[in-house]
């Protein structure tokens, strides 16, 4: 007979909003089995002075990979996660057939900085559809939930190879790519996901007008399911356009992301949806309370994308360094950067490391650049030269203005997104969001009360996708998260070297007041330690829609 767990004397946050109520959680056969006093058990986990809630989701994720050598989802797994959301953006990994392949990782690689030596190591590549991919990753036996879109890139390239990143898709090439959408959605897509905004990097849906998006939402949308995840923008699908599409199709939609900028334009956005909410749209933009702050050097562009910053992206050392000690180089990137939607702001700009100048480290390059009497760029680019590209800056690029960011996360119809797991993995690491909405925003800033901050991080988004997760009553899966609201917080974030082929990676795996965690009714944390995977694999099941 399987034992009976209880998680005894905590303050239950159950996922609806309502108020907290003490009582004992008891777990039989990977569901709750009873809520009430006096409960007892086989095991008992202590939860006395704790909130005892539903497991979180990360409906924001790039895990799509990692997953095949690291199952245990890390660092969502060590943050309070139970259950996460990846094919977002539409960069997923199917379907892809054998040719695909190389596309597929350079698409990762430059759309979400994942090093190609890293995926080329890691990925094993057992299957060519997205039923195939939803079945080898549920053989991985994963530590949490997984839940799927089913990605526009991949799609479109499947139907138009090397074509998919030159030009819109005829009506055949359309109907095929809506069939395997639907095909996806039989197999347990939760949804379809595709970005049509601007990056300055090569995208295999950039050319998708809005007649192939709707009729791909529509393929999803055939037997009355799915969620359709949007990053607008561009010529092709505005922000007004998307909350018209969503009407036509009739699914709700989530879209990345509603920032803080330095140009205001978050106001605007937020208008916009106010208003197209206020009449009944199905449209719910992704919020954070987490700043956008890359540690990056000036091998990538991910926090400079200029286009000539870009034109370097896979290039040597040696031909980086020869455009950056061009001056012709430089004026152009100069002009780009003033018509850059993100504003660059040299004093958001903090050098960390310069292995020859470790007397500059703290010093924001607004500062640095002053000091020498020379513009930001120059200043930035010329120490990176004496580093041999090696010097590390802190990039604050977004969501830094509090007062704002705490007026979007109280927004009508915004859901908690964007923690972006397991993207840009040596630059950020926000898959904190949850341990820091918990600890600095509701216990130290008192912008939202615990019992909304658990909703927002469980039953809302479960409600949104359509999931049997999200709540804690009679007869739920048991994904259960305890932790102590005095404590939580994410710990520190560190840089390690533990990816395939010695790739690095941000972490933070010593969170904070996170107790006890549990997937399926089986701990993967008990009292402040992650537990080690069994030999049978870790809890996690595949969410189909």
């Amino acid at each position: 007979m399987s034992k009976t767990i209880v998680v005894k004397g905590g303050l239950v946050a159950d996922g609806t909003g309502g108020e907290l109520y003490e009582a004992d959680v008891a777990i039989k056969d990977g569901r709750i089995a009873a809520i009430g006093q006096g409960l007892n058990g086989d095991e008992e986990l202590d939860a006395r002075g704790q909130i005892v809630a539903p497991g979180f989701i990360d409906m924001h994720t790039h895990y799509d990979a990692q997953l095949f050598w690291d199952p245990d989802c890390t660092p969502s797994s060590w943050q309070g996660v139970t259950s996460v959301v990846i094919g977002n953006c539409g960069f997923a990994l199917a379907p892809c057939r054998p040719e695909n392949r190389e596309t597929l990782v350079q698409m990762l690689v430059e759309l979400e900085d994942m090093p190609a030596k890293v995926l080329n190591a890691g990925i094993q590549w057992s299957f060519t559809d997205f039923a195939g991919y939803m079945a080898s990753v549920e053989a991985l036996r994963p530590t949490l939930n997984i839940a799927a879109y089913v990605g526009h890139s991949p799609v479109r390239v499947d139907v138009m190879g090397a074509d998919a990143y030159d030009r819109a898709a005829t009506d055949e090439e359309i109907a095929r790519m809506a069939a395997i959408v639907g095909q996806a959605m039989d197999a347990g897509a939760i949804g379809f996901a595709s970005s049509s905004a601007p990056t300055g990097r090569r995208s295999a849906t950039g050319k998708a007008d809005a007649r192939e998006l709707l009729a791909l939402g529509k393929a999803m949308a055939k037997d009355g399911r799915g969620v359709m995840a949007m990053v607008p923008g561009g010529q092709h699908l505005s922000r007004e356009a998307m909350y018209d599409m969503q009407a036509d199709i009739g699914r709700p939609f989530t879209w990345t992301a509603l920032m803080q900028t330095a140009d205001g334009g978050h106001r605007a956005s937020a208008a916009l949806h106010a208003e197209r909410y206020a009449k009944g749209a199905r449209v719910h933009p992704q919020v954070s309370c987490r700043p956008i702050v890359s540690m990056t050097t000036l091998r990538t562009a991910f926090a400079m994308r200029a286009a000539s910053m870009l034109a370097l992206e896979g290039k040597s050392d040696a031909e980086r360094i020869a455009a950056f000690r061009d001056p012709a180089w430089r004026a152009t990137v100069k002009t780009e950067l003033a018509n850059y939607a993100f504003t660059i702001s040299w004093d958001r700009w903090t050098i960390s490391e310069s292995p020859t100048s470790p007397e500059l480290e703290g010093m924001t390059i607004e500062a640095l650049a002053k000091r020498l009497g020379v513009d930001g760029l120059d200043a930035a680019i010329d120490l990176a030269l004496a580093d041999g590209l090696a010097t590390r800056f802190t990039v604050v690029q977004v969501n830094y203005e509090e007062d704002e960011v705490a007026k979007l996360l109280r927004i009508d119809g915004a859901v908690l997104g964007l923690a972006d797991s397991g993207a840009h993995p040596d630059q950020i690491c926000d898959a904190i969001l949850p341990t820091d909405l918990l600890g600095k925003w509701v216990r130290d800033k008192k912008v939202l009360p615990i019992e909304t901050a658990v909703r927002k991080l469980t039953g809302e988004l479960a409600d949104l996708f359509g999931l049997d997760r999200g709540y804690l009553k009679i007869a739920a899966p048991a994904d259960i998260t305890v932790f102590d609201p005095a404590t939580i917080g994410p710990g520190p974030v560190r840089r390690v070297y533990d990816q395939p082929a010695g790739g690095e990676r941000l972490i933070a795996d010593r969170a904070t007041g996170l107790t006890h965690m549990l997937v399926n009714g089986v701990p993967i944390r008990r009292d402040g330690a992650a537990l080690a995977r069994g030999a049978a694999g870790g809890p996690g099941r595949m969410l189909r829609g």
